[in-house]
């Protein structure tokens, strides 16, 4: 095995877990931690969890369990390449969605609005809160007791939560912290004012790549939009072109998949030579130079950036804004706010081991509980939980 870049994050030199375990023959820490995600219970719901398609409208459209393999195949690719721990690269890739909600981004927007005098909802606070305390499987201790690196990494792949001077920075300038990385920031330090690791930013930069690519390839599939007007996109148009200009007549099932591809291809090609460029000009000769630089490491050529941005503004109209899909999440917010308001009024519709009893009407930590059993359901499970709420006997309605 060739070894690790300088920069990269050295399984030896792990700060360890918050709880201290003996080490296990023939696994690093951060292999340890891939483990213990795969086989959490979160990990397995992904299977059911959707991000633009809910899961009876067709089998071969992405869930959150395989857009998050997919990731981990784009992140671990770049690591090799880059010389970076491949384990804690695949663990974060891996870790990244446990904290989203039943039907994708409708789900989350609508629980962080029934929950806006509770401390709001986001699913990346939502990710750390799972990890660290919701996961109840071992004897010593609440959540997967995963190593400081996997942690810091699920807190700020996306890059610094706070600057210099304590401020919420990034996503979280407007709305401030989420309440699970204030409640976890207390007692832990994930030095939130700095970036994460090379191993974290791959990981980051690789659900852009995944969900790009896999979103063309529903959206196509599910007739959202025709590759006529993928044509008008930079990356993706470029792949068509080329597909087409080889294998003229090429019937549309192929067409798609080679267009595909080669949209991968090329984003992970750029990444790799541009963090290779930006590691070289930054100098960073250790795991905490990456995190102490000024911008981040790992990420796009300033042309690959503006093509991204392109097909993600094309994305945003033909496909997550097209009245289909908007039909359907409007449907499925409606579910969510149903489910909460059902619960909060009456809690014991939760089931038992839900039920924390000595809270009054009102306690935002009972909101907190219900936030948390909704957020960990899957589409089919918040279907049947709202059709058993509310779809009364036919005498009744």
């Amino acid at each position: 095995m060739e070894q690790l870049a300088a920069w990269a994050c050295y399984p030896g030199n792990s700060r360890g877990r918050f709880i201290d375990e003996h080490d296990a023959a023939g696994r690093s820490p951060f292999q340890r931690d891939r483990d213990r995600i795969i086989h959490s219970a979160a990990f397995r719901r992904l299977k059911h969890k959707t991000q633009v398609f809910v899961y009876h409208e067709g089998d071969h459209y992405r869930t959150r369990l395989t857009h998050s393999l997919e990731v981990a195949q784009v992140a671990r690719s770049i690591a090799r390449a880059l010389r970076l721990d491949e384990d804690l690269t695949e663990a974060l890739s891996l870790a990244h969605d446990l904290g989203h909600t039943p039907f994708g981004h409708a789900g989350e927007r609508e629980l962080d609005s029934c929950m806006a005098d509770n401390g709001g909802f986001d699913h990346n606070a939502q990710a750390l809160r799972i990890v660290t305390r919701l996961e109840r499987r071992y004897a010593a201790f609440d959540g997967l007791n995963l190593t400081w690196e996997t942690l810091e990494g699920l807190v700020k792949h996306n890059g610094p939560v706070l600057d210099a001077k304590g401020r919420p920075a990034g996503r979280y300038a407007e709305t401030g912290l989420p309440h699970a990385m204030l409640e976890f920031a207390q007692n832990h330090n994930l030095h939130l004012d700095s970036y994460a690791s090379a191993e974290a930013q791959v990981a980051a930069i690789s659900d852009d790549i995944a969900y790009n690519a896999h979103d063309i390839d529903d959206g196509l599939r599910a007739g959202l939009f025709d590759v006529k007007a993928l044509r008008d996109t930079a990356i993706a148009g470029r792949a068509v072109r080329e597909v087409e200009d080889m294998w003229p007549g090429l019937d549309r099932h192929r067409l798609i998949h080679e267009t595909v591809r080669r949209v991968i291809s090329w984003m992970i090609y750029d990444v790799i030579a541009q963090t290779q460029a930006n590691a070289t000009a930054n100098a960073v000769d250790s795991a905490d130079a990456v995190r102490g630089s000024k911008t981040a490491i790992v990420d796009f050529s300033t042309q690959m950036t503006q093509n991204n941005t392109d097909l993600q503004g094309f994305l945003a109209q033909h496909m997550y804004k097209h009245d289909k899909v908007n039909a359907i999440m409007r449907r499925a917010r409606r579910v969510i706010r149903d489910l909460f308001e059902a619960y909060r009024s009456d809690p014991e519709q939760l089931p038992g081991d839900w039920r924390e009893h000595g809270y009054s009407r009102g306690d935002s930590r009972q909101a907190r509980q219900i936030c948390d059993f909704i957020a960990g359901m899957t589409d089919r499970y918040a279907l049947d939980e709202h059709k058993r709420l509310f779809d009364l006997d036919p005498l009744f309605r």
